[in-house]
Parts: structure tokens; C-alpha cells; sequence
């Protein structure tokens, strides 16, 4: 006789109270408060990630364990990546700006926005990083023997970030 209680043994069951867990391959990239909505379709958002630093301390005498103190949090640098973008992009400019002027140039600080978004493109969780400056901007080799589309890599540093649920 088939289990009467909960949940049911159908295996494609889907409980409907369940929280949506956001698909990975659908989000959104957005540069400072860019009115036109996001620069361009991204292939690729990696390196959302802060760690604790630490430093050892052996204590004398105690030898069932090592002290691990607290020196600072680092991130990682976000890195993106997508087909080379035209250069009215405003985040292509930027990097143009920063990366052309060396030294010489002030930075511009700027915002950026990485947004999960559900089937309907409506925000399901964001990342907001501040004080975001590009530190690399490198266009990948070109190949006649390979099919594939130009990409290019944008290395972005920052100060921040903070979790939306949105």
C-alpha cells in the first residue's frame, strides 16, 4: 500500500511552501547608477567571496592547540566576463579611463550591482560592491582554428560588499 502521509512518493513532486533557490546562469550587471538598466549581457560573475585573515599564535607551554587571531577581512577580486562589448559601453569607457591613464588619472570610484534573477528577470538576490575600480581588462586570444566568440575579462577591485535579499 502506497505511504498515505507526506511527502507524497510521486518523485517530480514540488512542494509548493518551498523557497525558489535562484538558477545560477540568470543575473544581472549593473555600474554605478547607470539610468539605462545593466551594460551588456555577462557570461560570467566569479569571485564574490571575503575571508577572514588570521594570524597563528603558538602559545608556550601549550601545545593542545594554536591561537588563530583575527588580522583583517580580504575579498577576492571580482572578475567578468563577456563578448568584447562595443565601446559606447559605459563599463568598457571606464576601464579605458582608468587603465589608459595609469597614475597620472584619478580614479573614479564607482558602484556595481550583481543581481540573481528569477524566470521573469525580477531580482531574487543582489550584491552591492563599493568603491569598485578595474584593476585588469584583458581580451582573449584570437584563433582562427577555434569557433568561438571574442571574450573579454574585466579584474575589478573593491572595498565592499553587501547582501541583498531582494
Amino acid at each position: 500500500m502506497a505511504n498515505p502521509g507526506f511527502p507524497p512518493d510521486d518523485p517530480n513532486y514540488v512542494d509548493p511552501y518551498a523557497p525558489a533557490l535562484p538558477a545560477a546562469f540568470r543575473f544581472s550587471v549593473k555600474l554605478g547608477d547607470a539610468s539605462s538598466g545593466p551594460d551588456s549581457s555577462f557570461q560570467e560573475v566569479a569571485g564574490i567571496e571575503m575571508n577572514m585573515e588570521v594570524d597563528e599564535l603558538r602559545e608556550g607551554g601549550e601545545n593542545r592547540f594554536v591561537h588563530q587571531l583575527p588580522t583583517g577581512v580580504k575579498q577576492k577580486r571580482l572578475t567578468l566576463k563577456r563578448g568584447v562589448a562595443s565601446k559606447e559601453s559605459a563599463l568598457v569607457g571606464w576601464c579605458q579611463r582608468t587603465l589608459g591613464g595609469g597614475l597620472s588619472v584619478q580614479i573614479q570610484l564607482a558602484t556595481l550591482e550583481v543581481k540573481l534573477l528569477d524566470e521573469k528577470a525580477n531580482p531574487l538576490r543582489g550584491w552591492s560592491f563599493s568603491n569598485v575600480y578595474p584593476v585588469r581588462w584583458e581580451i582573449d586570444t584570437f584563433n582562427s582554428t577555434k569557433n568561438e566568440v571574442a571574450l573579454e575579462t574585466i579584474e575589478l577591485a573593491y572595498q565592499t560588499v553587501t547582501r541583498q535579499d531582494l
